[in-house]
């Protein structure tokens, strides 16, 4: 795999695995381009929320908008330039606020079978 640029403009974005909601990630290098880790965005419309069990490592930069994270009472509160870690196996809660919110996600493993 060679050096590749990357903009949220060159996303497609696919509804989130598992939910119904206004949440939508785009993969942009994953196994299927050989890369050893999943790298994409997420797109999160206002007031959305996701709760999940992390399934892999994942790094969670925020481009735009405000995100806050949960993880059993302890809560995190994100907006752009921040960057938020989510370690595989800990069960978070992940909220947009008011506009929503643009996202880069890193995660390692590949969360998604190709």
């Amino acid at each position: 795999m060679k050096v590749r640029k990357f903009a949220v403009a060159d996303a497609s974005f696919e509804r989130s695995p598992g939910q119904d909601g206004d949440i939508f990630v785009s993969n942009m290098v994953d196994q299927r381009h050989g890369g050893p880790v999943t790298i994409g965005y997420g797109r999160y419309g206002p007031n959305q929320t996701l709760e999940e069990t992390m399934a892999v490592h994942d790094t969670m930069i925020v481009l735009a908008g405000k995100l806050s994270v949960d993880n059993g009472g302890s809560t995190v509160s994100a907006g752009p330039g921040d960057i938020v870690y989510m370690p595989k196996g800990e069960k978070v809660l992940i909220r947009s606020h008011g506009d929503g919110a643009i996202t880069a996600y890193v995660t390692y493993p590949h969360w998604q079978e190709p």
